[in-house]
C-alpha cells in the first residue's frame, strides 16, 4: 500500500485537504504508484512517454500520440451535470441526481488503476492573486501520463501555485481513470463510460477515455461547466465558451478588448489568432488572450473584465495553413513542445500531416501513417490521396502553451484581467445575417445570445438551411438550467457601469452559386473596426429592426477590393427571411423554463419591429 502522506510530504504537497482527497481515491482506483508533478517535469515525462512509446517523435520537440480509435471526441451523450436537487435540471445539462450517477461511476473506477501510476496534478485555471483564484484552483488525479503532459501545456502546473492559495480547502476534486479502453462498449447499450461533473459537490469523476475534454480535466469540465457553477453559486462571473482578443490601435494607443462565441466550425479559433490584413497592419495589431474559455465578472470601477483560464491552446489541426491560420502553425513549431494528435504521421521523418495543411497530400505516400496508424501505401491506389479516405481525423488536435502563440497578449497573465469592450456572436450561416450588426440593449445582446445558432450541414442533425442553437455556444456545457443561466448573465451586466457592445458577426454568407461573399480571416479585423468605431461613436451605421448595420462607406476597406453590390448584400436585412427566423427563435426559447421576462421583451421588441418594417 502506499504511503500517500509521505509521497504528498516530500513532494511539497502539504494541504490536509489534498491529503484526504487523495488518499480517498487511491483507496478507490488502486494504483500501484502516486507521484506528484509540476511542470517542471515535463522533460523527464516526455522522455518517459517517448520510451514506453506513448508518444513519438514529430520534429525537433515535437511529439506526436496516437488515441484508440473509438476515443477521439468530447461525447456528449456520456456527459452529466449532477447536483441532489432536480430543480437543476435543463434543457442540455443531461441532468441527473448525484446519488444515482456517483455510484455508476465509483463501481467502474475500483480497482482500474492496478498496475498503474496515479499522477497527483495541482492546476490553477487563473493566474495566481487572480480575484476568482478561489474558483481557479483544482487537483487531478489521473492514470495516464500522456494526460499529465497536457495538462502541463493547458493549464499553471506546479505544487508551489497551489500552496500559496488564500483559501486551502478551495479546489475542485477532478478523478479521471482511463479504463480499459478497448472493452468498454464505446456506443452501445453496455457504455461503461461517464464523464459527470458533480457541480454542487465541486468534484468531477470522469471514467473511460484518454483524450481531450473527457480527459484534460481542468479544461472543459473545470474551466466551462463546474465554473459556469460556481459563477451562479457565487453571484461573481459568468464562464464561456468564448476567444478573447485585444485590438491595439498603434497610431493612438488605444486597445480595444473583444470576447465571443461561435459554435463549431464557425472561425473561432482563426479570429482569435488573426493577423491584421497587410495594408491595415501598420496601424493595428491583434493579440491573443485564449480561443476557447473566458471567464468575465464586474470589477471595483464598474467595468466588465475578463481572461482566459487556460495556458494553452488545444486546436483542431484540419483546415489549419499558413493563410487561415498563420500564428496557429507557428504555436506548433519546432522546438514549442507541442503534441499533436490523431494526425497523420510518417514513420520514417516524423513529420505530421493532416488535410487542409497543404493544398495536397504529400507527394511520396512512404511511411505516411493515417490517424489509426495503418500505412496509407497499403491502400489501394485510389484510395492513397482521396478526401473520401482521409488520413488524419477530423478532430485531430495540436496542443501547444500560450507562450508559443507569437501574438500571445503581454497582459495575458494579469491577474486584474482586461476591460472587455465588445462581445460578439457569430455562426456559420448562408443568409439573414449580415456581416456584422451592432446591439446596444444589452438584454437584447443576452437574448441574440440566447438564439445563437449555425446553419445544419450534412454532417449535423437537422433540416439543411435551418439553425441548430447553441444558447452562447455553451450548449454541451451548460451546467445551469437555461433560464437561471440567462437571470445570472443579466444580474452580472446590471452591476456593470461602462457595458460592453454586443454585436453578431458573420463570415459565411453565400452568393447563388455557394461561393463566399465576404473573404474572411484577417479580413474580418474591418468588421471589428467598425463595431469599436461604432461603440466610440465615430460612426452611427443604419439602424434596422435586429441591430445596427454599417454603411458602406463607414467600413475601413483599404485594400480589398469588393464589389459594391456584393458589399451590398452583404450588409443588408432581409427581413422575410428574418420574419421566417424569428418564430423559430420563439420555439427556441419556448422550451427552456423560466426564462426572464426581459428577454421574452426583448423576443417581442425585435418581433414587433420587424413586423412594423
Amino acid at each position: 500500500m502506499v504511503d500517500v502522506d509521505k509521497v504528498l510530504d516530500e513532494a511539497g504537497l502539504k494541504n490536509p485537504h489534498v491529503h484526504e482527497f487523495v488518499k480517498h481515491w487511491a483507496g478507490v482506483t488502486q494504483p500501484d504508484r502516486i507521484e506528484v508533478v509540476s511542470a517542471s517535469d515535463d522533460a523527464r515525462l516526455l522522455q518517459e512517454a517517448l520510451e514506453a512509446g506513448e508518444l513519438e517523435p514529430a520534429g525537433e520537440g515535437l511529439y506526436y500520440s496516437q488515441s484508440y480509435h473509438k476515443d477521439t471526441a468530447r461525447s456528449e451523450e456520456r456527459t452529466i451535470v449532477a447536483t441532489s436537487d432536480p430543480a437543476d435540471k435543463g434543457v442540455y445539462n443531461n441532468w441527473r441526481h448525484a446519488d444515482e450517477i456517483k455510484p455508476v461511476v465509483i463501481g467502474n473506477m475500483t480497482g482500474a488503476s492496478q498496475g498503474k501510476t496515479m499522477y497527483v496534478i495541482p492546476y490553477l485555471m487563473a493566474a495566481p492573486g487572480s480575484p476568482l483564484e478561489a474558483y481557479a484552483a483544482g487537483i487531478e488525479l489521473t492514470d495516464n501520463r500522456n494526460v499529465v503532459l497536457q495538462m502541463i501545456r493547458m493549464a499553471r502546473v506546479g505544487v508551489d501555485l497551489f500552496e500559496n492559495l488564500k483559501d486551502p480547502e478551495s479546489f475542485v476534486r477532478a478523478v479521471h481513470v482511463t479504463g480499459d479502453l478497448e472493452n468498454l462498449g464505446q456506443g452501445t447499450p453496455d457504455d461503461k463510460r461517464y464523464f459527470v461533473t458533480v457541480a454542487d459537490e465541486r468534484t468531477i469523476l470522469h471514467f473511460g477515455s484518454s483524450y481531450g475534454g473527457n480527459a484534460l480535466l481542468g479544461k472543459i469540465a473545470h474551466g466551462l461547466r463546474q465554473a459556469n457553477w460556481d459563477g451562479w453559486a457565487s453571484r461573481k462571473f459568468l464562464a464561456e465558451q468564448y476567444m478573447l482578443i485585444a485590438i491595439q490601435d498603434k497610431e493612438t494607443g488605444k486597445k480595444y478588448h473583444i470576447a465571443g462565441g461561435f459554435p463549431s466550425a464557425s472561425g473561432k479559433t482563426n479570429l482569435a489568432m488573426m493577423v491584421a490584413p497587410g495594408v491595415l497592419g501598420d496601424r493595428y495589431y491583434v493579440e491573443f488572450f485564449g480561443d476557447d474559455i473566458a471567464w468575465l465578472w464586474v470589477g471595483d470601477d464598474g467595468k466588465l473584465y475578463g481572461m482566459n483560464p487556460e495556458f494553452g491552446v488545444f486546436g483542431v489541426a484540419i483546415d489549419t495553413n499558413a493563410i487561415t491560420n498563420p500564428n496557429a502553425l507557428a504555436a506548433v513549431r519546432e522546438g514549442t513542445g507541442a503534441i499533436f494528435t490523431n494526425t497523420a504521421y510518417n514513420v520514417n521523418t516524423h513529420e505530421t500531416w493532416w488535410e487542409g495543411k497543404s493544398p495536397d497530400y504529400p507527394e511520396d505516400v512512404e511511411g505516411w501513417r493515417d490517424w489509426k496508424g495503418h500505412l496509407i501505401s497499403e491502400r489501394p491506389a485510389d484510395e492513397q490521396r482521396s478526401k473520401a479516405h482521409v488520413w488524419a481525423h477530423p478532430n485531430c488536435r495540436f496542443t501547444s502553451t500560450m507562450t508559443n502563440v507569437p501574438n500571445e497578449s503581454p497582459d495575458y497573465n494579469d491577474p486584474a484581467g482586461v476591460p472587455i469592450d465588445g462581445i460578439i456572436y457569430g455562426g456559420r450561416t448562408r443568409d439573414r445575417e449580415p456581416l456584422i450588426r451592432a446591439i446596444e440593449d444589452p438584454a437584447e445582446g443576452v437574448y441574440d445570445g440566447l438564439t445563437l445558432g449555425a446553419e445544419a450541414t450534412a454532417a449535423a442533425e437537422g433540416v439543411a438551411g435551418q439553425l441548430r442553437y447553441d444558447p452562447m455556444s455553451m450548449r454541451p456545457f451548460l451546467a445551469l438550467p437555461e433560464g437561471r443561466y440567462a437571470q445570472h448573465w443579466l444580474d452580472i451586466l446590471d452591476q456593470v457601469t461602462d457595458k460592453p457592445l454586443f454585436a453578431h458577426v458573420n463570415w459565411f454568407q453565400r452568393d447563388a452559386d455557394g461561393g463566399y461573399l465576404w473573404p474572411g480571416y484577417s479580413e474580418n479585423l474591418r468588421a471589428l473596426l467598425w463595431m469599436m468605431d461604432f461603440r466610440e461613436g465615430r460612426v452611427t451605421g443604419t439602424k434596422t429592426p435586429v441591430g445596427i448595420v454599417p454603411t458602406k462607406d463607414e467600413l475601413n476597406l483599404e485594400g480589398l477590393e469588393i464589389d459594391d453590390a456584393i458589399l451590398d448584400q452583404l450588409l443588408a436585412i432581409d427581413v422575410d427571411r428574418w420574419k421566417q427566423e424569428i418564430g423559430l427563435r420563439e420555439e427556441h426559447l419556448k422550451q427552456f423554463g423560466g426564462l426572464p421576462e426581459r428577454i421574452w421583451e426583448a423576443h417581442r421588441r425585435v418581433a414587433q419591429d420587424l413586423d412594423e418594417a
